[in-house]
């Protein structure tokens, strides 16, 4: 497959694959639905299996420690491997999975079932932007990677509820069933639609504590833990503060705050391939900025929900900006295997974030929540400022470092 930066005979950018890159969206969107379903369906599916609701909670902590497990070593042992294969075995992976939890009477059972999936999570959340950042020119890579991310975006502002409210009207069985079923609808659309890509020559590989410290890694991957841990000591206990402001509707600002990263999803598209650095330090500011007015002047609903928008917004953009870097760093060949370390980091992240919230809520409560977020926040913000900008380049014009500059064989 050729890919010209121009459209020939015209100054024009060469148009961007979108069936292909709608398709890793739609992968994404797929998994994120898998791993979040269960958490709103609890009093449904707890009578069927014969345990408590806390039980069925657990399915969704089975995933997310299984993806955390994974990341890294599965990676590791399938970077040599064609990558169309590896995803579309990744996606299968998720299908047999939903259709055994959409089967299953056996509480065991389906938590095998959900460990699978969160195997298959790790290994795909590795690929998914490398694979669209292949897809397309390098100056038109961060709008690619901007694609394929949003769905993971549209899945918690629209996809999880709208599967919550399936099951509901269905019964929690057949919308499983269904998600089963979209996701071989998806594997097919990846096979017609995304293009195949060797995989790492076997000489040519970096082990991965190399690929680690590449130029610019370790400060993408301090930015990605810190943003994490500031955002999930917050987000994660919006309900306790928004009581403890006077506005109890935990429901209209978890609302607000997904929209409001769908916008951000937007601006940061037309802004990442031209001012990825300024757009990524206007974002951290912007999240910083917000737990100081949460701080000082939640009391007031207007405020709260503006200051929330904001937060939205900043935070809807910073993953697409965070992930561009990295893939410019490491190059799109080795890719996969940085991103499996970013997913790591990130899921250690919002672990970090959630339990340090947790404690302050317990020690100091709801109100201190938004001083503990922003000097980890600021933290974030300090890397990006300080490091050079070969990790956060000011702009994309040309690629970003290749094979051989890292001293690897082309």
């Amino acid at each position: 497959m050729s890919l010209s930066p121009l459209v020939k005979g015209t100054s024009l950018p060469a148009p961007l694959p979108w069936s292909g890159l709608l398709a890793l969206a739609t992968a994404a969107f797929t998994a994120v639905l898998t791993e979040l379903l269960p958490a709103g369906l609890l009093p449904r599916m707890a009578p069927a299996l014969g345990v408590p609701e806390a039980r069925i909670g657990f399915l969704v902590t089975a995933y997310a420690v299984a993806s955390f497990a994974a990341a890294i070593p599965v990676t590791a042992l399938v970077r040599g491997l064609p990558r169309r294969p590896v995803l579309m075995g990744a996606l299968l992976g998720f299908a047999a999975s939903n259709a055994v939890v959409a089967l299953s009477s056996s509480y065991s059972v389906t938590v095998a079932a959900r460990v699978l999936a969160g195997v298959m999570g790790g290994t795909l959340w590795a690929m998914l932007a490398g694979y669209g950042a292949r897809m397309v020119p390098a100056e038109r890579r961060g709008r690619a990677i901007a694609v394929v991310l949003a769905g993971i975006t549209l899945a918690l502002a629209a996809g999880v509820p709208a599967g919550t409210a399936l099951a509901e009207a269905v019964g929690w069985r057949p919308a499983f069933g269904l998600l089963s079923l979209a996701g071989l609808g998806v594997l097919g659309w990846v096979r017609w639609r995304v293009p195949g890509f060797p995989g790492e020559a076997r000489g040519g590989r970096l082990p991965v504590a190399r690929v680690a410290l590449l130029p610019g890694l370790p400060a993408v991957l301090s930015v990605t833990l810190f943003l994490l841990l500031g955002h999930q000591v917050m987000y994660t206990y919006v309900a306790p503060f928004s009581a403890r402001s006077g506005f109890g509707r935990t429901g209209v600002v978890l609302l607000v705050f997904g929209a409001a990263t769908v916008a951000g999803i937007w601006v940061t598209g037309l802004l990442v391939d031209r001012r990825p650095r300024l757009a990524l330090l206007t974002a951290l500011a912007l999240c910083a900025g917000v737990m100081v007015v949460l701080g000082r002047w939640a009391g007031e609903p207007v405020v709260l929900l503006g200051a929330v928008a904001l937060w939205g917004v900043a935070f809807g953009g910073a993953p697409t900006l965070i992930q561009t870097a990295l893939v410019d760093a490491s190059g799109p060949a080795a890719a996969d295997v940085a991103t499996s370390l970013q997913a790591t980091v990130y899921n250690a992240g919002i672990a970090g974030g959630s339990l340090t919230g947790g404690l302050v809520l317990e020690g100091a409560g709801a109100g201190a929540l938004p001083w503990t977020a922003l000097p980890l926040l600021v933290a974030a913000l300090a890397v990006v400022a300080g490091a050079r900008r070969t990790a956060f380049p000011g702009r994309r014009e040309h690629d970003q470092p290749t094979r051989h500059q890292h001293g690897l064989p082309g």
